[in-house]
Order: structure tokens, then C-alpha cells, then sequence
């Protein structure tokens, strides 16, 4: 029979191992995901600094997985860096948002009349309506790529052709209101494409991913126009649904949570309130063992969530604002008229 000092040190022993191991996990998951996501940290002890923030964020997200629920958490390109970091750098945005609630645009185009009947699911991605993922990067420019993504889809609707479009022109010139990489509001971007006769296409004016002077040429070098933007009915999901139905909707969504920082798949049911501190676009809705979903494209790379998606849980019981706001201030860009004529080549580009 062993004695209670050799229980004692063997049950130590196997805790050392377990905690060893642990650790060694932890080092070789945060080397993985440094290199993945091609991170560079510069500054003395920054690395370290880094991994032991790493380390807590992975202890959140192994137990948040060891729950039974329907979205789980990974080790993605915001693993590194605490909350506060993540809103700092990532969302929010420093635009008032008071002044765009006092003109809105009101349109019942998508309102919902009892008795419809509304597909039970649609993804504009497997119709060819939405352009691959892309990546603001440090810039905090998330409005203007949910701006571009909603015009490249209605764009795409009417005339039968995907033309991925300008963020950076968005970022460089629509100044009257909105902030470049500071923030800005969809509305305001939709308002600056109308007022400019359209936008210019990414591969003539590229991303860069900072704020920069406007380049007037490429701004008058016209691809793809719209002719009006609205709101669909707010708090209404069964408005947004009609309105998703008939093409990619500009949705502002309160994504400042731990949860959303550290989203990797699965139907998110996790906690956000209705902070909206960040602009995405919806580009579907569907069910999944009954729950219900919107399919939100994010512009964080499609190393983040399902391949630079995630799906929030759709049709909440107890509030009519929808998961983390999505449907209080939706918008969309309407479309009407041909497009400009097509410019002729552009210059080389100096840069």
C-alpha cells in the first residue's frame, strides 16, 4: 500500500506534467498563431507581454469551449491583445452618431406586411453577389468597407458584374463628415458616392490601410454609381429579413465583446449589447438545428471567424433591436440607372 507522502508527491508529479504540458500547448499555439497572422512585436518584452495575454485569452476560450453552446471561441488574429486593445484599435470610432439618427432616411420599400412570404434562407455569397473578404488592417475604417460591400452587391444585382470597389478612396476623400481611420457612418458614404457621380474600383485606387491625401484624379474616375441610399424600418427583423432578401444590407452592430473578439464558428448567442461601435454588412440569413442566423461579413481578413464571417443568432424573443443592435440602423444603397462610362487606363501608379 503506498504510503500518503508518495500519493502526495505522485498526484504533485502529475499536476507538474499536466501544467507542463498545458504550457508547452500554449507556447506552440501562440507561435502558430504569430506566424499565421504575421505578427511582428518590435519593442523589448513586447513578445512576452504578448504571450501572457495570450495565455488568458486561450484559458477564456478553453472555458467558454468546455460548455455545450452553439458558437465556439479560437486562438484568432485578436488573441494577442487584451479587450480594451481590441475596442481601442479595432472598433468604435470616435464619429457622433446623434447627428445621423436626426436624418434619417425613412423608406417603407422593405417593410413588412403581415402575410408575406419571405425565402427561408438566402446567401448573396453563393449567388456571386459578394466580393472574397478583406482586411481594413489597423485602420479603423470598418464603415467605408461595409459601405463598398453594399454597393458592390447592388451593383452586381442590377447589371450582372462583381467590380470590387474603393475603400481607400472612401477613406481619402469622403471627409464631410466621416473620419477616414478614425471611424464614420455608412449613410454618409453612401451620400459622398452619389455627390461624387460614384467610385473608382480597388485595383486603380488601392487599399493602404491609413488615412491619406485624395487623389481628385482617381476620385473623378467614375465606375460604379448609385442613385439613393435609405433605412430599412428600424427595430424590425422581420424588416431586415425582406430587406436581406433582396440584397446585401449596411448593418452597425455592437462587436466591443470579448466573446466577438475571440469569435471562431458556430451560431453566436454570447453577450453584446447595443453599443454600435462597428459596420459590417448582412449577406444572408438562414437556420441551424433551430436557431436562426445572420450571415455577417466582417472586414477583419478571413483568417477571423468563419472565414471573415460569423453568423448572429436571428429572431430574438425579448428585444426588438436584434443580436448586438443589428437592427437598429440598417441601411442600403439604391440603385436605379446605368453605371458612368467606363474611364479610360489610368496612369501608372507612382507608390
Amino acid at each position: 500500500m503506498s504510503s500518503p507522502l508518495k500519493l502526495s508527491f505522485s498526484v504533485l508529479l502529475l499536476s507538474f506534467f499536466h501544467l507542463s504540458s498545458a504550457l508547452d500547448m500554449s507556447i506552440i499555439t501562440y507561435d502558430h498563431n504569430h506566424n499565421i497572422h504575421g505578427k511582428a512585436y518590435n519593442a523589448i518584452g513586447e513578445k512576452e507581454r504578448r504571450f501572457e495575454i495570450f495565455k488568458d485569452n486561450l484559458k477564456f476560450i478553453d472555458e467558454h469551449n468546455s460548455v455545450d453552446r452553439p458558437y465556439k471561441l479560437g486562438p484568432n488574429r485578436f488573441a494577442d491583445l487584451t479587450n480594451e486593445e481590441y475596442r481601442s484599435m479595432f472598433v468604435g470610432g470616435r464619429l457622433d452618431r446623434k447627428s445621423r439618427l436626426m436624418n434619417r432616411t425613412a423608406s417603407d420599400r422593405y417593410a413588412f406586411k403581415a402575410g408575406e412570404r419571405l425565402p427561408e434562407s438566402v446567401d448573396w455569397r453563393k449567388k456571386g453577389v459578394v466580393a472574397p473578404v478583406k482586411d481594413q488592417g489597423s485602420c479603423d475604417g470598418y464603415w467605408a468597407f461595409s459601405v463598398v460591400a453594399a454597393v458592390e452587391g447592388i451593383n452586381q444585382i442590377k447589371t450582372g458584374e462583381m467590380i470590387v470597389l474603393s475603400e481607400q478612396e472612401l477613406i481619402d476623400c469622403d471627409k464631410k463628415y466621416n473620419e477616414g481611420c478614425n471611424g464614420g457612418l455608412m449613410d454618409y458614404g453612401f451620400e459622398y458616392i452619389i455627390e461624387n457621380g460614384g467610385l473608382d474600383t480597388e485595383e486603380d485606387y488601392p487599399y493602404r490601410a491609413r488615412d491619406g491625401t485624395c487623389d481628385d484624379y482617381l476620385k473623378n474616375r467614375n465606375v460604379v454609381s448609385i442613385n439613393s441610399y435609405e433605412d430599412v424600418p428600424a427595430n424590425d427583423e422581420q424588416a431586415l429579413k425582406k430587406a436581406v432578401a433582396n440584397q446585401p444590407i449596411s448593418v452597425a452592430i455592437d462587436a466591443g465583446g470579448r466573446d466577438f473578439q475571440l469569435y471562431q464558428s458556430g451560431v453566436f448567442t454570447g453577450r453584446c449589447g447595443t453599443n454600435l461601435d462597428y459596420g459590417a454588412v448582412a449577406v444572408g440569413y438562414g437556420t441551424e438545428e433551430d436557431k436562426d442566423y445572420w450571415i455577417v461579413r466582417n472586414s477583419w481578413g478571413s483568417s477571423w471567424g468563419e472565414n471573415g464571417y460569423i453568423r448572429l443568432q436571428r429572431n430574438l424573443a425579448k428585444t426588438s433591436s436584434g443580436k448586438c443592435g443589428i437592427a437598429i440602423e440598417p441601411s442600403y444603397p439604391v440603385k436605379t440607372g446605368p453605371n458612368p462610362p467606363m474611364p479610360g487606363p489610368s496612369p501608372p501608379n507612382p507608390n
